[in-house]
């Protein structure tokens, strides 16, 4: 079967499923899925270099904001 984000199992009744997958240097931009809807990827071309945040509330599921921050230059 398959499960919300691409898990291998599916989360208990009243969780959220999640995953964030991290980015290889420049080559693989970094995702994150929450609920099985992808919040952040190279696709939707809303990710950065450094810390990629995105900011769910969390008893609703929905999306406030996204944002990154890049640690490199400061």
């Amino acid at each position: 079967p398959r499960h919300k984000c691409g898990n291998q199992k599916s989360c208990p009744r009243n969780y959220f499923a999640f995953k964030i997958v991290s980015g290889a240097a420049n080559v693989v931009g970094p995702s994150i899925c929450f609920d099985d809807l992808v919040l952040m990827s190279s696709v939707k071309n809303n990710i950065g270099r450094g810390l990629n945040i995105a900011l769910v509330n969390g008893t609703t599921g929905q999306l406030l904001t996204t944002d990154s921050f890049d640690m490199y230059s400061g």
